[in-house]
């Protein structure tokens, strides 16, 4: 247990502004802890990270107390929270030994989850009706399977990932781009109370931390920092999902990407990251397969860098939101309803019945009306596909 020397100094490094955490590294290094950084003479903190720098360590963060104290209560309202340092024999391996982990780590939930080989699934906030179903077979097959299953607790594909492993009795985790007592969507509050119960809530940010865009970026080093290998099912082409990607890639990780529709926009990030040397795959069984090989994922090898487009704001948490979005999962405001059920791939009558909740009348005379404009095929087998770009 931290005690509150320790933690004052801690949060001293590492929330002064213009101190960042390669600088915070420095000190360490130099230094041997936080607490001999916060004793340093500012003309010895020079000699490690410059004079601008050591005058901002020596004068501290402004609400330092403000923010121990947060950390205080929040430490208190529970015995499944705690605070891991690197040193902390708790510290995940994996995320330790990945570029850039981070210094400190807040966690709620079973502290036994980090310590359990894990997968990491990202993908679309707006994806596809498969692309839902997708995550959860997936992500369910990795949980039965003894993996825990890592996301970003995000709406589409992240749920959809967490969802999966806690329906297939596993464990599962989320790492916030907030403070970790302040969940963001606000839709999914519920689903991170059962991941804290199921598993473990992850951040490294300081309690009261607001959902900041430029957070989430930073989070996605965790989630690839976090897995032995990582899963991209649905990405756009400027989707923060890609950046999670590079990010595995260059921690020495595996990357798999699940191909999609030529028609879809939602599957050309992961077409790209294919062409770039992730692995493409159909089913669980090949990362499962994977994963199960006898030198394992950490070892060292030779891959191509997979490259990661310019963030959009659509990956952010205050991107706009299409009010039509809540007629399916990942709907588009301009799209029919039913072509966003259909999605890309066949699909039977009662599949497609299943994800409209719609009744058998209802459905027939609006397939039928999707024909006749051109914008449905049936194929043998009794199956349905959309048709094109409609």
């Amino acid at each position: 247990m931290i005690d509150a020397d320790e933690l004052a100094a801690w949060l001293r490094l590492l929330l002064t502004p213009g101190v960042g955490r390669e600088s915070a590294r420095r000190l360490l290094g130099a230094f041997g802890s936080p607490q001999a950084v916060a004793g340093a003479t500012r003309a010895a903190l020079a000699e490690v990270v410059g004079p601008r720098q050591a005058a901002a360590v020596a004068a501290g963060p402004p609400q330092l107390q403000a923010q121990l104290a947060a950390v205080g209560r929040w430490l208190e309202g529970g015995s499944d929270r705690h605070l891991l340092t690197l040193g902390d024999a708790a510290y995940p391996q994996p995320l330790l030994e990945s570029p850039d982990p981070p210094l400190l780590l807040y966690v709620q939930g079973d502290l036994g989850t980090l310590g359990v080989t894990a997968l990491a699934v990202v993908g679309s906030r707006k994806p596809t009706a498969q692309g839902l179903d997708h995550a959860r077979r997936f992500a369910g097959a990795f949980a039965e399977s003894g993996f825990v299953v890592v996301s970003g607790l995000a709406l589409g594909i992240d749920g959809a990932a967490h969802e999966g492993a806690l329906a297939a009795g596993g464990r599962t985790i989320a790492v916030l781009g907030t403070g970790i007592d302040r969940l963001y969507p606000q839709r999914h509050v519920d689903l991170a109370r059962r991941i804290a119960a199921q598993g473990a809530l992850v951040s490294e940010f300081v309690p009261g931390t607001p959902p900041l865009a430029e957070n989430f970026p930073q989070r996605n080093r965790i989630i690839a920092g976090l897995g032995l290998g990582t899963l991209v099912i649905e990405a756009a082409l400027r989707s923060g999902s890609l950046i999670t990607a590079r990010l595995a890639n260059e921690a020495g990780r595996e990357v798999f990407a699940l191909p999609g529709s030529i028609h879809a926009e939602q599957s050309r990030g992961c077409h790209a990251l294919i062409r770039d040397g992730a692995r493409l795959v159909e089913t669980p069984a090949e990362i499962l397969d994977e994963l199960r090989r006898p030198a394992g994922l950490l070892q060292p090898a030779p891959r191509p860098r997979l490259r990661a487009t310019p963030r959009s704001a659509a990956d952010g948490p205050h991107a706009p939101r299409d009010p039509a979005a809540a007629a399916l999962p990942g709907g588009d405001a301009d799209e029919d309803p039913l072509l966003q059920a259909l999605g890309h791939d066949p699909i039977s009558l009662d599949s497609l019945q299943a994800r409209t909740g719609w009744p058998t009348s209802q459905l027939l005379a609006r397939l039928l009306e999707l024909e006749l404009r051109g914008q449905l095929v049936r194929l043998p087998g009794g199956l349905l596909q959309r048709r094109g770009l409609a």
